[in-house]
């Protein structure tokens, strides 16, 4: 299995538009970070979690040419925005794009691209997607997806775990009830957001606490802001502990 990190930014990118600081600034290709998402690639088969509004720039980087389906996190702009662009996969492959959300986020999705799902849109171009419900593990092509509940503030949303990796993004606290799905851990993928402590994401060190905790054998950090440059924060954290970046690949 292949995961490349699609994009590694909070909800505005990094650079932020009209912003002037060293990070923004930075001529650092690895300080430049689209919406976050990370794409699997396994057995012939290629999973996104996440269709962000980055999602047709990250394609076209990544070589992009197929697609059989989409998990979701939740549904907020920065993570659902760019499933429209997941028609052209459906145009090449013929074969409704699958996807995966919790009840919340389903409707949210059905609701905001309501074009695709009536069925009557008159104007053409218009992709196909076959929606799952999320209420437990479930398979992927051979390949075993366990949600894991977490609280992005006060809205409950999911990250998950596949073999020994776990992906958990927008996350600001992990309940009790889900850290035993998080143990033994070969690779924690985990929001970091910055130095100040935020309400819907976990700080660095905050993160760093929880990596101390479930003491996986590696960990990367993602949906990460312009208060932290990559060189100079992986310059401070553990050996095994790193920033993500854009276009990181990881053969697992």
């Amino acid at each position: 299995m292949i995961l490349k990190f699609l994009g590694t930014g909070t909800s505005t990118g990094v650079p932020i538009l009209t912003c002037t600081c060293t990070v923004c600034k930075s001529p650092d290709p690895h300080d430049q970070r689209t919406r976050p998402s990370i794409l699997l690639e396994y057995d012939g088969r290629v999973v996104v979690i996440d269709t962000t509004p980055d999602l047709r720039a990250q394609a076209l980087r990544e070589g992009l040419t197929r697609l059989d389906a989409v998990v979701f996190t939740h549904a907020h702009a920065d993570h659902i925005l760019g499933l429209d662009d997941t028609r052209v996969f459906y145009f090449r492959q013929q074969v409704p794009i699958s996807i995966y959300a919790d009840e919340r986020c389903l409707a949210t999705i059905r609701r905001t691209f309501a074009y695709i799902f009536d069925g009557n849109y008159p104007y053409g171009g218009v992709g196909k997607l076959d929606p799952h419900l999320i209420n437990g593990p479930f398979d992927l092509w051979g390949l075993r997806v366990t949600p894991v509940p977490v609280l992005h503030g006060n809205l409950p949303i999911l990250g998950y775990r596949f073999r020994d990796v776990a992906y958990i993004t927008d996350v600001s606290e992990i309940p009790e009830t889900s850290f035993s799905l998080l143990e033994g851990l070969d690779i924690l993928i985990l929001d970091a957001l910055r130095h100040k402590p935020h309400p819907t994401h976990l700080s660095l060190e905050q993160a760093l606490a929880i990596v101390e905790r479930l003491k996986p054998r590696r960990a990367l950090f993602t949906h990460v802001a312009h208060e932290l440059g990559h060189e100079a924060t992986n310059a401070r954290l553990p050996a095994h502990v790193r920033l993500a970046y854009d276009g990181l690949k990881l053969e697992l």
